[in-house]
């Protein structure tokens, strides 16, 4: 019996959603993608930060995302000798995809079911779009009960990982608050002084980064400033 040929999966439309649906429409894809925009990632790195996602089904994503050319995957030298995946500059530019997304889906965030998985990087693209734009590259770390991770700002954001899970080497800056203030200022419904002034969050560090978060630099008219 000759082997089985694989499920083609397409809308065959010529249509630019349709094609890119082709791409990333399949369940967990663009989960991974919001994993890889922190960096290379190992598979079982991936899978833990994956919850649900099984073995078989996170192999597969992997696979179509490497022969879409949004991933690619690379040994690292030793003495990590480990494989890695990352994304492709294409896999990269769906970033705004993931950061529209998280907007759209942050009402349905109201209240955390009780079956909800939770890892304290998923905050990082939505608070992204709420801090300070910056003229330099800048590194903020971002504390919360659940763990810590941090994010990128400035020109040279969409030319490698834009956030990271844990503390960076070097952070500019340093945020301390609880997941609800994270989550409240990742919507907008919360704004940067707003959150400050009422103790629920704490801004360390001296440089003019820390300073625009705070709101006291030229780059406090940013959104989340207020």
């Amino acid at each position: 019996m000759p082997p089985r040929q694989p499920r083609r999966r397409s809308y065959d439309q010529y249509c630019a959603s349709a094609r890119a649906l082709d791409a990333v429409g399949d369940r967990w894809t663009l989960l991974i993608v919001r994993e890889l925009l922190a960096g290379p990632r190992r598979y079982t790195d991936l899978h833990t930060d994956l919850p649900g996602v099984s073995t078989d089904v996170l192999a597969g994503r992997l696979k179509d995302m490497e022969a879409q050319g949004l991933a690619t995957r690379r040994k690292l030298p030793p003495p990590a000798a480990a494989t890695v995946y990352e994304l492709t500059a294409r896999g990269a530019g769906l970033l705004p995809v993931l950061t529209a997304l998280a907007e759209w889906g942050a009402p349905d965030l109201a209240e955390r079911r009780p079956t909800d998985a939770l890892r304290a990087h998923w905050y990082a693209l939505p608070l992204l779009r709420r801090l300070p734009a910056t003229e330099d590259p800048a590194v903020v770390d971002v504390v919360l009960d659940e763990g810590v991770f941090h994010v990128r700002l400035g020109p040279t954001q969409g030319d490698g990982p834009v956030y990271g899970d844990g503390p960076a080497d070097a952070a500019d800056a340093r945020l301390v608050l609880d997941a609800d203030t994270c989550r409240e200022l990742g919507e907008g419904a919360l704004g940067m002084a707003q959150a400050i002034r009422a103790g629920r969050l704490e801004v360390h560090g001296e440089s003019p980064v820390a300073a625009a978060l705070r709101g006291d630099s030229p780059y406090a008219g940013s959104p989340g400033a207020e």
